[in-house]
């Protein structure tokens, strides 16, 4: 064992670490197993920082097929007990297969087909297309940590499986972004954060800080709850440079928008989750707060709605699926409803800063669907996008 290992392990990391640094380790033990060598059940996983690694426990790995195959078993620690991914079995399938012969001197590089990535059972890919669905943070991960051990005249098939992956993936949001089947292997960072912890939440207010100290500043921002929110808003045209993301603390990232002197400010964000500002509900983690079907359910009763459809609505399992049977059915209705629940999570944002300050900043709300189309505004919200050159879709 190298020196450079050994001095390392003295610095093991106590925060959790994200998806990608498990999937990372188990893949690159079941590589060296494939390679012949011993097995260590800590893997040394460097990062693309200079001169950074970290150690990471791996669970097993098992030789197959008579040596030509090989798996690695790692169990996720975000060190978060509200993620849902901790605890979770992850399995990498490693096969090296043939290829022409090349130079020598081929360095990390993504235009070289060495790595052949494959999407099994759990994990997430693309509605359509059957992609696995994965960060650039996650492949270079991959790519450094692999690419060294790769024998030169071989590709590395990496067939990744989340045994839990299906299930778990139903208490995301991942089809609202076209994401199926399993778990996305997303993540841009090595050590796990969450957005309902009040780190989080501190990190947000220095960046608004931030955005709102510069002199180039207009007054308007844009907030957004997370990756893949902030993603659909800068490819709509939102300026980078007045889009925030606040992770789950909706609330206090609001008043201290109105403190710092934003006049302008713009909630985007899926339908699904955004339903919750309706109901009075600012921290939008899953654990800490949910009521969403109740919030529609007593919306459509304050609209009127036939006691049929409110039925209807109440018996789905989730927003998206009430929306969809209320769309089947009456479209116009179901697109009323969802104006009034926009313009609703307006004045309930605009009260709820109201309790801490009278602050001139005005709130507009634009909703995006499963299909990732801007589809829903407030009144306010209305009139932010269209200065934003931002048109609402049918």
């Amino acid at each position: 064992m190298s020196d450079r290992f050994i001095r390392d392990s003295l610095d093991t990391p106590r925060k959790g670490l994200t998806l990608p640094v498990w999937v990372a380790a188990a893949a690159r033990a079941a590589l060296e197993a494939l390679l012949g060598r011993p097995f260590f059940d800590q893997q040394l996983i460097e990062l693309s920082d200079q001169d950074k690694s970290l150690l990471v426990p791996v669970s097993s790995v098992v030789l197959m097929d008579g040596g030509k195959q090989a798996i690695g078993i790692s169990h996720c620690d975000s060190g978060l007990g509200l993620d849902l991914t901790r605890g979770m079995e992850i399995w990498t399938f490693v096969q090296c297969l043939e290829q022409v012969q090349r130079s020598e001197s081929v360095d990390i590089d993504r235009s070289v087909d060495w790595l052949q990535l494959v999407p099994g059972h759990g994990v997430g890919k693309f509605e359509g297309t059957d992609e696995l669905c994965i960060s650039a943070f996650a492949r270079e991960l991959l790519e450094i940590n692999l690419r060294k051990l790769v024998p030169t005249h071989c590709i590395l098939k990496l067939e990744i499986i989340f045994p839990r992956g299906k299930e778990l993936a139903c208490r995301t949001s991942n089809q609202a972004f076209g994401v199926v089947d399993g778990l996305a292997l997303i993540g841009t960072t090595a050590e796990a954060q969450i957005s309902a912890s009040p780190e989080k939440l501190n990190e947000v207010l220095e960046e608004l800080d931030i955005y709102c100290s510069d002199s180039s500043f207009s007054g308007r921002l844009t907030v957004v709850l997370g990756e893949n929110g902030f993603e659909l808003a800068r490819k709509r045209g939102v300026p980078a440079k007045s889009l925030l993301k606040t992770g789950n603390w909706l609330g206090p990232v609001l008043v201290a928008a109105a403190e710092k002197g934003v006049q302008e400010l713009l909630v985007f964000g899926y339908h699904g989750k955004l339903v919750k500002l309706a109901g009075g509900i600012f921290h939008t983690h899953h654990h800490l707060a949910d009521g969403r079907m109740e919030i529609l359910a007593a919306l459509a009763v304050n609209e009127g709605l036939p006691i049929s459809l409110i039925q209807a609505i109440s018996k789905a399992k989730s927003v998206e699926e009430a929306f969809i049977v209320l769309d089947a059915k009456h479209p116009e209705i179901a697109r009323s409803l969802w104006f009034k629940i926009a313009a609703t999570v307006e004045t309930r944002s605009q009260s709820y800063i109201q309790r801490y300050g009278n602050w001139p900043m005005k709130i507009g709300a634009v909703f995006f669907d499963r299909q990732r189309s801007l589809r829903w505004a407030g009144p306010i919200g209305l009139r932010q996008v269209d200065a934003l050159g931002i048109a609402l879709e049918d």
